[in-house]
């Protein structure tokens, strides 16, 4: 065992024994217990093929690594962008492999989406059918879940990125433009764009069904929130970050009235009802590089890419405070987390 891992390891077991519910590292693949699940989406380096999912089990503490090669004997890929759960299989977006991966609720693979471009998020719109956004396609990728084929696409100038379907529409962010599309999932046609900065990537839909979309900016361009009456379409509030805020990573909680997102300075926390942009709730100098915010246990997990070539250190906060209770190690270049709730 690596010493420097044998006395992380031994510091965070040390913990334990104070702190509920603290997930820590195992060394070795042990079973997980009953309790509930962060599983941690690691990008790995590109080009290395050396993606990965780490499981945490948050009761018992135990984890492994890289539980889909656990699985399947084989690795994930290159570059893992992003997990969601569908129909009950976890779909994983595998980024420079130009798949998507369906796998039980083990991780199994059942099956794989293959003749896609570079893909990013996958949303459904029906229990059969789907939207993948992508990085160089110029558009959407339509797929038939059942089965898992890509069927059609829907063009769209520019990166496409995180995605909310919403009263039969799809949002779409776009990374290149400053637009917010919609689609209409009946007719797979654009209806309407919303100007709302850009670099548009990040996007979540809140308890009174409005739309909160986070734009990056630029080195000269500064970044903007803005929130989004889906009823008609219109910008109802917006704020400009400062040039140098950088925010990204934007989430919600689960009962969906506070927004969380990160930027120079650390994490941020906004109430829906907030008018104007807060400062660090969780001050930070780590290079964050990936946000989670647990739907049911006031949890908020920040990954920290450290020097990318190094594994990613996760810090887990409590939601209410902004107290650190804990932390672990996870794979390469660690992007997100998916909850089980």
């Amino acid at each position: 065992m690596n010493h420097k891992f044998f006395i992380s390891l031994l510091t965070l077991l040390t913990l334990a024994s104070c702190v509920k519910d603290k997930p820590s590292p195992s060394p070795t693949p042990n079973p997980l217990g009953p309790a509930k699940k962060v599983y941690v989406v690691n990008e790995g380096n590109f080009g290395s093929a050396n993606a990965g999912i780490t499981l945490f089990d948050t009761g018992t503490g135990n984890g492994i690594e890289d539980q889909y090669k656990n699985k399947n004997g084989v690795a994930l890929g290159d570059v893992a962008q992003s997990m969601c759960k569908i129909n009950g299989d976890f779909y994983i977006v595998v980024n420079n492999s130009n798949k998507v991966v369906v796998c039980d609720t083990n991780l199994k693979l059942k099956r794989t989406i293959s003749g896609l471009t570079s893909p990013r998020y996958i949303v459904a719109v029906s229990p059969t059918k789907g939207y993948v956004s992508d990085l160089y396609a110029n558009g959407l990728s339509i797929v038939d879940l059942a089965n898992g084929t890509k069927t059609g696409s829907i063009t769209l100038p520019g990166t496409t990125e995180q995605m909310v379907f919403y009263n039969g529409k799809m949002y779409v962010t776009n990374s290149a433009k400053d637009k917010l599309y919609v689609i209409n999932t009946s007719s797979n046609i654009l209806e309407d764009s919303i100007v709302v900065g850009i670099n548009a990537s990040k996007l979540v839909l809140d308890k009174n069904n409005k739309l909160w979309v986070l734009s990056s900016g630029t080195s000269s361009v500064q970044g903007r929130l803005s929130l989004i009456n889906p009823a008609t379409n219109a910008v109802t509030w917006s704020q400009n970050f400062a040039l140098i805020a950088k925010a990204g990573m934007l989430c919600i909680n689960g009962t969906k009235d506070t927004l969380w997102f990160a930027n120079k300075d650390g994490v941020c926390r906004m109430p829906i009802v907030s008018t104007s942009l807060p400062n660090a709730f969780i001050s930070s100098t780590s290079n964050i590089y990936g946000l989670g915010v647990h739907p049911t246990r006031y949890e908020v997990y920040v990954a920290d890419a450290m020097d990318y070539n190094s594994k990613s250190k996760i810090f887990a906060y409590r939601s209410s405070n902004g107290i650190i209770f804990g932390t672990f190690y996870a794979g390469y270049i660690s992007n997100g987390f998916y909850f089980e709730p």
